[in-house]
C-alpha cells in the first residue's frame, strides 16, 4: 500500500477526519499532560503534522512532530515531555528559538498495523522534517516489545537479533530506516493521577501501596495508596535521524 502523507497546515479541515482515526493506544497513555498541552495547541504546529491516505482517501495513518530548543547536542533525559515542554515554550513570547525537531506520535489505524505502513509514516516524516530545514528528526521511541516491565529499558534497548538489528520491532523499524540508536530517555513520560482515575483507565484495584503491572505500560506503575495517588514513569529510546537537509 502505497500512502499519501498532506501536511496538515496545507489542508487544516483534515484535522477532523485525523482525529477519528481509531487509536490503539492503551487509556492511561491518553492522559499525560504535557502530552495533552501539544496536541491542545495542534494549531502552533500543524506544518509539523502529517494525515496519511490509502489509495481509497481514507485516513490510515497519523504522524506528530515538534520544533524546540536543545541545548548543546546531548538529548534530555526526560525525552517526550521535554521535547513537548521546550517544543511550547518556543511559542511563548519572548521563549527561545527552536533548533531541533523530535517526532512525537507515529500511529497507523489498527486494523493495517504490521504491513509496513509505519516506515513510509517514518520516511514521510522525516521528509518534512528536512523541508522545514531541519538536518536531523530525533525521536523519543517508545518500544512496545518490551514484554517484562521490570526488565531495565536500558537492556532492552539494545538487545540485537543475530543479524545485529534491534529485538524490538519498533526500534528496528527506526534503525532499517536509518536511525541511530543514541540512549534511554529515562523519565520521558510521567503520567501522574489519583487512584480513582487510575481504576478507570485500567479497570484494576490499586488498593495496595507498591508496583503494579499495567497492560500495555513498560514499567509498573507505583500506587501509593496512603497518598490516594499513582504514578507511571516510562522510559523511551532515543534515535536519531538524518534528514539530508
Amino acid at each position: 500500500m502505497n500512502l499519501r502523507c498532506v501536511v496538515l497546515a496545507d489542508d487544516p479541515s483534515l484535522e477532523g477526519a485525523m482525529w477519528a482515526m481509531p487509536s490503539s493506544w492503551p487509556e492511561f497513555m491518553l492522559h499525560d499532560p504535557i502530552g495533552n498541552g501539544y496536541y491542545a495547541a495542534l494549531d502552533e504546529f500543524a506544518e509539523y503534522v502529517l494525515v496519511c491516505f490509502d489509495e481509497a482517501g481514507d485516513v490510515v495513518a497519523k504522524a506528530f512532530s515538534v520544533p524546540f530548543h536543545l541545548d548543546g547536542d546531548e538529548l534530555p533525559a526526560d525525552g517526550w515531555d521535554g521535547v513537548i515542554r521546550r517544543g511550547l515554550a518556543t511559542r511563548l513570547p519572548g521563549g527561545p528559538a527552536a533548533n531541533a525537531v523530535s517526532a512525537v506520535e507515529i500511529a497507523v489505524r489498527p486494523d493495517l498495523q504490521g504491513r509496513g505502513l509505519s516506515a513510509q509514516v517514518l520516511a514521510a516524516l522525516r521528509d518534512n522534517a528536512a523541508r522545514l530545514g531541519y538536518a536531523e528528526l530525533v525521536a523519543p521511541v517508545r518500544p512496545n516489545g518490551k514484554a517484562d516491565p521490570r526488565q531495565p529499558m536500558t537492556e532492552h534497548a539494545f538487545a540485537v537479533r543475530a543479524d545485529g538489528l534491534p529485538v524490538d520491532p519498533w526500534l528496528r523499524v527506526h534503525v532499517r530506516a536509518g536511525g541511530r540508536i543514541d540512549g534511554v530517555a529515562s523519565r520521558s513520560m510521567v503520567i501522574p493521577g489519583t487512584l480513582e482515575e487510575w481504576r478507570a483507565w485500567t479497570g484494576l484495584a490499586f488498593d495496595r501501596t507498591g508496583q503494579v503491572k499495567v497492560p500495555g505500560a513498560l514499567t509498573p506503575v507505583h500506587c501509593d495508596v496512603e497518598n490516594g495517588t499513582a504514578v507511571y514513569v516510562e522510559p523511551n529510546v532515543w534515535v536519531r535521524h538524518r534528514t539530508g537537509a
